[in-house]
């Protein structure tokens, strides 16, 4: 089916990605059709997207009715493309539901590869889904692996700008505020994906990410610190060969790739200037500032649950810091912490997976009121 007759469900949608994505598709004249949108309680807003695409559903996944109705459409499969942009682990069974059904999944939600990464390639190889990531340094990868044996392939970088506190005095860190926190250098994002990218957290699950997404051993992945945001990723084959891609620090291109893959369909987006490239720096991380990093490889060892219990730990720490009951230089600790305090879980199904989650969430909670 030619991307003319595309049926798009958007998951989400009243969040940064979401909404960065209806406006995109209205500025290119998109031939994509928005035929389902979902938001979590934010009706009103989610009312006033609806008014913008004719005939297009709206749910409210904190309605038990819509919650249950939106998985059975997804299951469904009567549409062609999703865009999972939902925040959270609650996201998982959405997209677990699109791939089940053998659907094109644009994937902002994270959390469902750091979660149950394993599961959900095993699922779509089953049924022939199609995942594309929306997270810019995954789709940096992506575009740069198209056509090649992963034989040919000897290490990923995901790049990193350091994040809103990269020039912050190390002794700094235990007062910051929610506003340093939330001011970033580059990008505009959602709160908590902010405060993971001053921690670097974000660059922990995006390493359990790429060894899910790519079949690349986590060992084989690093991290750069790249302050300009420019280059999105980097690929090593194993000739020595370095492949790149690069364009301006803004969602809007991961987007308009996910939705219209394999297709490249012209966008309504400013990409080369020659000032764009005028400096590229790229430095190794620095992990007195940045020891949430390092989570990321020690998740990928212990494999099974530990990306659930990783992921659960840093939405309570970081709740708790956005809240003023946390202090920022602690997110760190309750995260380590609570992976060090994993116990022998289960973790081949989704409700093995939610079982992790529930018990991390606890344990976290717990060092969090510990720690105020």
């Amino acid at each position: 089916m030619g991307v003319a007759h595309r049926r798009l469900v958007i998951l989400g949608a009243t969040g940064t990605v979401g909404c960065q994505a209806l406006d995109l598709l209205e500025r290119a004249g998109s031939p994509l059709r928005v035929l389902a949108l979902s938001a979590h309680r934010r009706e009103a807003p989610l009312r006033a997207l609806a008014a913008r695409c004719p005939g297009a559903a709206m749910f409210l996944t904190s309605r038990a009715e819509d919650h249950e109705r939106l998985l059975e459409l997804l299951l469904a499969g009567d549409y062609d493309v999703c865009l999972q942009a939902m925040v959270g682990a609650a996201g998982l069974p959405f997209s677990a539901a699109v791939l089940g059904a053998g659907r094109h999944l644009a994937l902002a939600n994270k959390e469902s590869l750091v979660l149950a990464g394993g599961i959900l390639m095993e699922l779509a190889a089953r049924t022939g889904a199609v995942v594309v990531p929306v997270d810019s340094e995954h789709s940096a990868i992506h575009q740069c692996l198209a056509g090649r044996a992963r034989s040919e392939v000897k290490r990923l970088y995901l790049t990193a700008s350091g994040g809103a506190l990269r020039d912050l005095p190390l002794c700094q860190l235990e007062s910051v505020t929610p506003v340093q926190a939330l001011a970033h250098p580059n990008w505009s994002m959602g709160p908590r994906i902010t405060v993971d990218s001053a921690t670097m957290m974000n660059k922990a699950f995006e390493i359990l990410e790429a060894e899910h997404l790519f079949g690349v051993p986590a060992r084989h992945v690093r991290v750069l610190q790249h302050r300009q945001s420019v280059v999105h990723s980097l690929v090593e084959l194993v000739d020595g060969s370095v492949l790149a891609q690069m364009g301006p620090p803004d969602m809007s291109f991961p987007i308009h790739y996910a939705l219209h893959y394999p297709a490249r369909v012209p966008a309504p987006l400013e990409g080369y200037s020659p000032r764009l490239f005028a400096q590229l720096n790229f430095e190794e991380p620095d992990p007195e500032r940045y020891p949430a990093l390092a989570l990321g490889w020690r998740a990928a060892e212990l494999g099974g649950a530990a990306g659930a219990v990783l992921n659960a730990a840093d939405e309570v720490a970081v709740a708790g810091f956005l809240e003023g009951q946390l202090p920022y230089s602690e997110i760190p600790s309750v995260c380590a912490e609570t992976l060090d305090a994993l116990p022998p879980l289960p973790a081949a199904t989704l409700a093995d997976i939610a079982a992790a989650d529930a018990w991390a969430r606890q344990h976290a909670r717990a060092l969090r009121t510990a720690l105020r």
